[in-house]
């Protein structure tokens, strides 16, 4: 079979085009791994929406029905940043479902990717950094209620911290929260992860992937998770609109390599997400954010 990819038409709704967040990205990466032969839009698995229940599961159910029903304060409009519609809520709850697709193909076949998520700026109850509920903490307390794993690593090497999901699951023992971030960069104000590596601005691939390996190598056997939550923010990338790190595309790359490498010779199970990325030249983002799902792919298949 080939590696599980997760997308849905929902996930690029109607947006202002100059707005700096690139919301045609994903159809943009759907369209590149089509081009690119690594898939067909036919073989593609299409979420449903996440149920309310399990969305609440990481968040106050009064935001949900605020930010649902397009009613969140002035101050939380603006800690967001995008725009509100019926359509981006409902492409909003369509990928969380899509996250949560994505960690169950992971568990059953040992790795799939997302097309979208890794919106980790998302608190318990208000939005942030165009972030409105975070996938990553949804699915880590989905995964352990549902009793289907007994410890989540969440890996997020996106540029910015992941402050959301640090927060949300500070109290959960058995989600391993890990983040690899610029250490000036947003947000202004850190959140405690367990683990935080704080990297400084201008770091390249080498020292960058020195950083990768060891972590993995210390945090891997200690917490012996049963899946990794695999945040491959391409916003490290050095033409990044909001990064402040230098890896080229080969970096990334060998990231991404690394990292399924790491869990699957351990038999962990990995799911990816494309995390953040940001650039006036779209097709460029989508061919970088693209690197998760070529990489993936080149290991499945090494693997089958």
């Amino acid at each position: 079979m080939s590696l599980p990819l997760i997308y849905h038409d929902d996930y690029s709704p109607d947006f202002p085009a100059e707005h700096r967040f690139p919301m045609d990205k994903f159809r943009l990466l759907r369209d590149h791994l089509v081009a690119t032969g690594l898939t067909s839009d036919a073989q593609l698995l299409r979420p449903e929406l996440c149920p309310a229940d399990i969305l609440a599961l990481a968040h106050d159910p009064s935001y949900i029905e605020r930010y649902m029903s397009g009613e969140l304060s002035p101050q939380d409009q603006r800690r967001l940043g995008l725009p509100w519609s019926e359509a981006l809520a409902r492409r909003t709850i369509r990928a969380v479902g899509g996250s949560l697709l994505t960690a169950e193909q992971a568990l059953q076949h040992g790795l799939a990717c997302h097309l979208a998520g890794g919106t980790h700026h998302a608190h318990y109850d208000f939005p942030s950094g165009f972030c409105i509920f975070n996938d990553l903490a949804v699915i880590s307390h989905y995964l352990l209620a549902a009793g289907k794993v007994s410890r989540v690593l969440i890996f997020d090497c996106d540029v910015h911290q992941g402050d959301g999901t640090a927060r949300i699951l500070a109290d959960t023992a058995d989600a391993i929260t890990v983040s690899l971030h610029c250490e000036k960069n947003f947000p202004a104000r850190k959140a405690h992860s367990d683990w935080d590596i704080a990297l400084p601005m201008g770091m390249h691939d080498a020292d960058y992937l020195k950083v990768v390996d060891d972590t993995l190598n210390y945090l891997l056997p200690l917490y012996q998770p049963d899946i990794v939550l695999y945040d491959a923010g391409v916003d490290v990338h050095a033409d990044d609109a909001l990064g402040y790190l230098k890896l080229t595309d080969a970096g990334v790359a060998a990231r991404d390599e690394a990292v399924i490498r790491h869990c699957l010779g351990r038999d962990i199970a990995v799911m990816g997400v494309i995390g953040g990325g940001y650039s006036k030249d779209r097709e460029a983002l989508a061919r970088r954010h693209g690197i998760l799902h070529h990489s993936a792919a080149k290991v499945w298949q090494e693997r089958q």
